[in-house]
């Protein structure tokens, strides 16, 4: 990818929304963007498994943990999973883990920080609705472009 988002900001300024700094950086591919399928649910990760189980022909999954702390919503396996299956990257309002083994993954992977503890699993949330969190609104069928700088969204196609 030949993006950068500083770029993509100048040359859409007012086309895009920036997210504010709140996410590392921890998959092994640094840079991703992606028409946005949502998530919205609260430490519980089995609506993040069905969704990475479909193809993801090239989508970025944007998961609304809430913002929790408390457990991992993602872990080398479902990174494994989404990557195998044509995701382009996840950005998580919340946790992950197994971050080394991530790191090592072709797939961009931006998320608050990391927590060991596992998350449950009842089958609760929200599939496909606008989220908001870090300033902007992501809402499906939309843009996100990810880089070492940050997190744009744009209703549009940029690149």
């Amino acid at each position: 990818m030949s993006f950068t988002t500083p770029d993509l900001y100048d040359a859409h300024e007012k086309d895009v929304q920036v997210a504010e700094p709140l996410f590392r950086n921890y998959g092994g591919a640094g840079r991703f963007s992606g028409s946005i399928a949502t998530l919205r649910l609260h430490e519980d990760n089995s609506l993040v498994r069905t969704a990475l189980e479909a193809p993801g022909n090239g989508r970025v999954l944007v998961i609304d943990g809430g913002g929790s702390l408390r457990c991992a919503l993602v872990g080398d396996q479902l990174a494994v999973l989404a990557a195998k299956n044509g995701w382009a990257g996840i950005v998580v309002n919340g946790c992950i883990r197994d971050s080394v083994e991530i790191g090592r993954m072709d797939i961009g992977i931006k998320a608050l920080n990391t927590n060991p503890r596992k998350s449950v699993k009842n089958g609760a949330g929200d599939r496909d609705v606008p989220v908001t969190f870090a300033g902007v609104t992501f809402r499906p069928g939309e843009f996100v472009y990810a880089d070492e700088d940050g997190l744009l969204v744009c209703a549009r196609r940029l690149d």
